[in-house]
């Protein structure tokens, strides 16, 4: 059996624990006891996302997410959704820049089921992988491309921005969607290649989550992953690292069939995991964190001159963050009235920082946001993984708001005089034009008429 240490209940984690083990191929597995429900959750994070690609094949992190839903050597075709499903279940998954995610929530008796599921594809997936899975995927993931990224109103903003952010080579420069032509261009024997670099046990963590048996749980996964072999050939991802401050202002215009202009902006900020991450978050959530935040309230409530105005934080580890300024203006009003009134407001926090109720409203926000993810099976099981992956413990998630809750009001304006300021963004600005039609129409019109 498997070796494990049980975690007592920490300051600030709600009383949840969680215990840790692993088996000898490497497999880490996260057990947390939840019996309020008679349901569980099965969360398996691999440590390969998009930065791990290389130029000409990225992409290749997302497809995958799409070919382990394909078939395995038990399961064929549209089976795991299938017996999922079937079971009473929901399951999906993810990419990101930094894992790729699996998971199920299922009824008590149906989580054996799940693991067994997970195992197979793990072990067994290149028996099922062959040239039509491989183009029937591929297709898939083009579509997505289509209707996500490339055929609605602002949908490569954040491929835009991101690339601007990040210089050409930087592991972070490509989002995970990757290129149509990239996907064009990967073939069987490069996904396989990856499947047997990122794929094993030994790149993988694996919580179980709610109203579990720990002892059977264990038994079940000895059982059906205990076998799976380990894979030595993964090289690390290349290095992140860039300087603090970008040292000017990036910027694109972007001429597209949108609605309204706008202006987005990416700020880059300190990595996830560190103090100065949680301070960030505290400031752009008192900035730009729902209706109550300084920048909803001049651009949409005082000076009418935004439908819409956003800031939040992707949180990174492996590379510095983002802040993600979002502004979509309201009727004419022209993008460079929205960025003064922006740079007013953001000048004003970095000189004075957060108000003592402006300090609470954002530590309960986020403490909220926090319970919210904990407070559920699937929510828990990814953060249980989400922290054993990126930093190596999953108690730190049951402590993380803890961590904020700690943050000074100095701490959050320190955080906004280093990082939000104009030499430190790259910034994207949309200006409408005339659908395609209309302007044909336009262009057609008589002598005279109005155009």
């Amino acid at each position: 059996m498997p070796m494990g240490h049980t975690a007592t209940a920490q300051a600030g984690s709600g009383g949840l624990t969680a215990t840790e083990h692993r088996l000898a191929n490497g497999l880490r597995v996260v057990l947390s006891e939840d019996h309020l429900t008679p349901v569980a959750a099965v969360c398996l994070w691999y440590d390969v996302g998009s930065r791990h690609e290389v130029k000409g094949r990225t992409g290749l992190a997302h497809l995958f997410e799409h070919l382990m839903f394909q078939g395995s050597g038990q399961v064929k075709g549209n089976g795991h959704f299938e017996l999922v499903q079937g079971a009473g279940g929901s399951l999906n998954g993810t990419t990101s820049f930094e894992r790729t995610n699996y998971f199920e929530t299922m009824p008590t008796h149906q989580v054996e089921l799940a693991l067994w599921l997970e195992a197979d594809r793990m072990g067994s997936l290149l028996a099922a992988l062959d040239e039509e899975s491989m183009e029937n995927q591929r297709d898939v993931v083009k579509n997505e491309r289509r209707q996500r990224y490339d055929n609605v109103p602002y949908g490569t903003a954040f491929e835009k921005l991101t690339a601007l952010a990040y210089p050409e080579g930087h592991p972070y420069h490509h989002t995970p969607i990757g290129s149509m032509a990239d996907l064009d261009a990967a073939t069987l024997e490069d996904a396989r290649a990856f499947f047997r670099t990122y794929y094993a046990p030994n790149n993988a963590v694996l919580s179980i989550v709610g109203d579990i048996d720990p002892e059977q749980t264990l038994a079940w996964v000895e059982k059906y992953f205990g076998s799976i072999p380990s894979h030595d050939g993964k090289q690390p991802p290349r290095d992140g690292t860039l300087p603090e401050i970008i040292g000017e202002q990036l910027r694109e215009v972007v001429h597209e069939e949108v609605p309204a202009r706008a202006l987005m902006a990416a700020y880059r900020l300190p990595h996830d995991g560190t103090r100065a991450c949680d301070a960030a978050d505290l400031a752009l959530t008192v900035l730009g964190g729902g209706e109550s935040s300084r920048l909803h309230n001049r651009l949409v409530r005082r000076d009418r001159t935004a439908v819409a105005a956003g800031f939040g934080l992707l949180r990174l580890a492996g590379a510095p963050s983002l802040g993600w300024l979002d502004v979509k203006t309201s009727g004419g009003v022209e993008v460079e009235t929205i960025e003064a009134a922006v740079d007013e407001e953001l000048a004003r926090f970095a000189e004075e920082g957060p108000t003592p109720e402006e300090m609470e409203r954002a530590q309960a926000q986020l403490e909220r946001e926090w319970l919210d993810r904990l407070g559920t099976v699937a929510g828990r099981a990814d953060e249980l993984c989400r922290y054993a992956v990126l930093f190596g413990d999953p108690q730190l998630a049951l402590s993380a708001v803890g961590r904020v809750l700690e943050i000074t009001a100095d701490e959050v304006r320190a955080a906004a005089r280093a990082a939000l300021r104009p030499d430190n963004r790259a910034v994207l600005v949309y200006e409408p034009i005339e659908p395609a039609e209309e302007a044909d129409e336009a262009t057609d019109a008589p002598e005279g008429a109005d155009k």
